[in-house]
């Protein structure tokens, strides 16, 4: 089978989305590293997707772009040793529903609090009332949350799935600007996350690119 080529980051947190859902199947892939040191890589995501956003997968002629869509593919062509979204029609809407809700609802609010650091940096007018919104919207999600993981093991249930591959990194760097201290079921949860070999796997990989934060990476949180 071709090997699969994934243009991405470790340090990014989308891309480490998709590198979980490929530990966890322990699917090998080559990695094409998006840094400016490699200009190539750069110039061919650009060539399968204009909008430079990544992860994007390329297996031979097939691109795919959009890090669910990149575990979608992986699920279906590697359904062993278990499935990231069920086959139950049921319990696969919820698992892509609680995707939608870490990538929309958490991971994207804290992108917005990252961009005001950047524009901080950058000496640009920071967003204020989007940055207080965004914390809101955060503060609701985490409560949310830390009442349906009540009881659970893993975002939906006793199955680790495409939903966990998405809840560890947009909680990893949400904690860092926005901590979630205060939610018990939450931060249990996350400690699971941090345990999985594949979160770790992941997280492990973007060490080295900590700089990269914006503001830096707080010391208090791993």
């Amino acid at each position: 089978m071709t090997t699969p080529i994934l243009y991405a980051h470790p340090f990014s947190s989308y891309s480490q989305k998709a590198f979980i859902a490929f530990h966890e199947k322990n699917v090998p892939f080559e990695l094409r590293l998006l840094e400016p040191s490699n200009p190539q890589a750069g110039a061919e995501l650009a060539a399968l997707w204009p909008l430079g956003k990544f992860p994007v997968l390329r297996v031979g002629d097939l691109a795919l772009w959009e890090a669910t869509i990149v575990v979608e593919w992986l699920d279906q062509a590697h359904p062993d040793p278990a499935r990231l979204i069920p086959r139950d029609p049921a319990a696969a809407l919820q698992v892509r529903m609680f995707d939608r809700i870490f990538d929309n609802y958490v991971m994207n609010m804290m992108q917005v609090i990252v961009n005001n650091r950047i524009r901080e940096m950058q000496s640009n007018p920071r967003d204020e009332y989007g940055e207080v919104q965004a914390r809101a919207a955060l503060d609701k999600v985490y409560a949310w949350l830390d009442g349906e993981l009540a009881g659970r093991t893993w975002a939906t249930g006793d199955a680790f799935t495409l939903a966990d591959c998405a809840a560890a990194p947009s909680l990893f760097y949400a904690d860092w600007v926005h901590p979630f201290d205060d939610r018990p079921n939450l931060r249990a949860y996350y400690r699971r996350l941090r345990e999985r070999p594949s979160v770790d796997r992941a997280v492990e990989g973007g060490r080295p690119y900590r700089h990269y934060f914006p503001g830096g990476a707080p010391a208090d949180r791993d």
